[in-house]
């Protein structure tokens, strides 16, 4: 399937989207890292120059609704670090498995995915990825994989990875350390291929970005989409909480969205 649009229109913090509410500014957000710092500077950015509400995105990205300056805006996340490229600032599109490090997952993935993000930043090509386009990061648990990222690793130990395009095993086995890698390859390749084509699922044969390894397991497997974590109430880890010693934390985010003046409470 072709898309009929021809320009790509997907928003971010400098290439806003005009709502009926006002400008939509979205931050990308790597493997979904933000510090309790930049989250106050989100915030404080969304009750001066917005409408005080915030919106957290399926790929754990944050947007900021009825802007009224995005210059402002935009000048408030450069100095918090979280618009480091200008020109890749809409393509730093990178999904992991949120507590990676920290509780279970067959290994830490959180340096490949700054890895991931400081390679993509470098490369002047891929600037001309579609905003849609989307790398997946998964430590082995199955939380990312089934979300059908357009190139995407799956951690099959410490290390070694599954490649997946479109969610689905290549059946291509490659080293961990090489992962950023071989994702930068798939996506320059999809550059190549992609003619009108905005996702790697839309393109005739996914696997021809991949034609030039060898596959070491049968293609096709794809895991389930996780989309609904335990409850904050569980008596087990839910995603989206840390335990120190005797203490356990969280939040949820009703309907996926928060209020700024809340948001700054829980962060600080």
């Amino acid at each position: 399937m072709v898309r009929a649009r021809e320009t790509d229109a997907c928003p971010g913090a400098l290439q806003t989207h005009r709502a009926a509410d006002g400008d939509l500014v979205r931050i990308r957000l790597p493997g979904g890292a933000i510090t309790a710092a930049q989250m106050e500077t989100v915030a404080l950015a969304a009750i001066e120059l917005a409408a005080s509400t915030l919106e957290l995105t399926s790929r754990a990205n944050l947007q900021i609704r009825g802007v009224r300056d995005p210059a402002a805006v935009a000048a408030l996340l450069t100095d918090a670090g979280l618009l480091p490229s200008t020109s890749h600032e809409r393509v730093r599109n990178i999904v992991a498995s949120p507590l990676s490090g920290r509780a279970g997952g067959a290994c830490d993935v959180r340096g490949l995915v700054t890895a991931l993000d400081t390679a993509v930043q470098a490369d002047p090509a891929l600037a001309a990825l579609p905003g849609r386009f989307l790398f997946g990061i998964d430590d082995g648990r199955g939380d990312i994989s089934g979300l059908g990222a357009d190139a995407g690793v799956h951690a099959l130990d410490t290390s070694t990875a599954a490649l997946l395009l479109a969610g689905r095993d290549t059946g291509v086995r490659i080293p961990l350390d090489a992962a950023v890698d071989e994702l930068l390859g798939v996506a320059r390749r999809f550059l190549e291929l992609r003619g009108k084509h905005w996702r790697v699922r839309e393109l005739d044969d996914p696997m021809l970005l991949v034609r030039d390894l060898d596959a070491e397991a049968p293609p096709g497997a794809a895991w389930p989409p996780v989309t609904r974590p335990r409850s904050a109430g569980s008596s087990r880890m839910t995603a989206g909480s840390r335990s120190a010693r005797r203490c356990r934390w969280g939040c949820s985010t009703p309907r996926w969205r928060v209020t700024s003046p809340r948001s700054r409470r829980r962060w600080r």
